[in-house]
C-alpha cells in the first residue's frame, strides 16, 4: 500500500496468509461491495465447494464520479459475473475500457493500461512479469525524466484539469517465477517507484494499492497436509524483479493515458485524451524519446 485512501477489499487475509483465493476484481468506489457479493457468489458455485463457509473476495477500487453517476449503482453482480467469465489469455484492452471506462489521470482521459518485461535469472532461465494499471490519479506528468505536465501548461492545453493531485491507482502485477509471499510483498513496493516516476507523490486523498501474485504454484484452501512447491527464488534474485516491476509499472500507467479517448460522460462533464503527439514532441525536445535504449 502507498497510500491508503481508498479501498482494497480482503486486503488484510493477504496480508496475513500470502494467499489470494478469488479472482481479482477492479471497479468504482461505491460498487465494491456488489463486486464482493458477485465473486463470492461465484466462487461458492464453483464445483467442489458446496461446503465452503468463507471467502476472502479481493476487490479494488477507484473513484470515477467525475464522469460516471456513481451513485447510480449501474455496476450489477451480473456485470462481475460475466467479466470474470470472460476473463482470457492473450492481449488485454487498455484505455477506456473495464473499471477504466470513467477514469483520469493527470487531468487527461486515464483507464486500464498493461506492459511486461522478460526477468532473466543465471543459471535458472527467464520469467515473465506483467503489471495492470487502473489509473485515477493526479500529479505533474513526467515521462522518461522529461516534464510534459509543465510543458503542456505551458502550452496552454488543458491548463485547468492537469494539475489536480488527488485520486487513486489501482496495480496487479503478476508473474509466473516461483516467489514465497514475502518477495511478492517486496516486489509489491517496487512497483510503487514506476507510479512516483511518473509524477505521482500520491498525495493525501489518493488511493494506492498494490496487489501481486505467482501463478507458478497453488496451495490449496484447507489443506491440513504439506504441500508441495516448486523451488523458490532466493532474496538473491530478486533486484532485476525490482527493476521490472518498476519499469512496467511506469509504462502501464502510460500505456492507460496513450491508448485512451476523450470521453464526455455525467452531467456533460468532458474529460480530454492526452495529445500523443505534442507528448512526442516534448520528449523529442528533452532528448528522452528513445530513453531505455539509449540506457541499455
Amino acid at each position: 500500500m502507498g497510500n491508503g485512501y481508498g479501498k482494497l477489499a480482503g486486503y488484510t487475509q493477504v496480508e496475513e496468509l500470502g494467499n489470494v483465493e478469488t479472482p481479482i476484481i477492479l471497479t468504482n468506489t461505491l460498487s465494491v461491495g456488489t463486486a464482493v457479493n458477485a465473486t463470492v457468489r461465484y466462487i461458492l458455485n464453483l464445483a467442489g465447494n458446496e461446503d465452503v463457509k468463507s471467502v476472502n473476495a479481493v476487490v479494488g477500487e477507484t473513484n470515477d464520479g467525475h464522469l460516471n453517476d456513481i451513485r447510480g449503482g449501474h455496476v450489477k453482480e451480473q456485470d462481475v459475473l460475466e467479466a470474470i467469465a470472460g476473463a482470457k489469455s492473450g492481449p488485454v484492452e487498455e484505455g477506456n475500457v473495464g473499471a477504466g471506462t470513467g477514469t483520469r489521470v493527470f487531468g487527461f482521459k486515464g483507464g486500464i493500461g498493461t506492459a511486461s518485461r522478460m526477468v532473466p535469472i543465471d543459471s535458472v532461465g527467464s520469467y515473465v512479469l506483467g503489471v495492470l494499471v487502473q489509473t485515477n490519479f493526479g500529479g505533474t506528468l513526467d515521462v522518461n525524466g522529461a516534464p510534459v505536465g509543465r510543458e503542456l501548461r505551458r502550452s496552454n492545453q488543458d491548463t485547468e484539469t492537469v494539475a489536480g493531485e488527488d485520486g487513486s491507482c489501482m496495480i496487479v502485477v503478476a508473474t509466473d517465477a516461483p516467489l514465497s509471499s514475502r518477495n511478492l510483498k517486496r516486489l509489491a513496493g517496487r512497483a510503487l517507484h514506476g507510479l512516483a516516476r511518473t509524477g505521482s507523490s500520491m498525495s493525501n486523498g489518493s488511493g494506492d494499492y498494490v496487489i501481486a501474485f505467482s501463478t507458478a504454484y497453488r496451495i490449496p484452501h484447507g489443506s491440513k497436509e504439506t504441500v508441495p512447491v516448486p523451488p523458490l527464488l532466493p532474496n538473491g534474485a530478486m533486484s532485476p524483479f525490482f527493476r521490472a516491476v518498476s519499469e512496467a509499472t511506469q509504462e502501464a500507467i502510460y500505456n492507460s493515458m496513450f491508448m485512451a479517448e476523450t470521453m464526455e460522460g455525467y452531467g456533460g462533464h468532458i474529460v480530454p485524451a492526452i495529445p500523443v503527439d505534442k507528448v512526442i514532441e516534448i520528449c523529442r525536445n528533452y532528448n528522452v524519446l528513445h530513453l531505455q535504449k539509449k540506457l541499455d
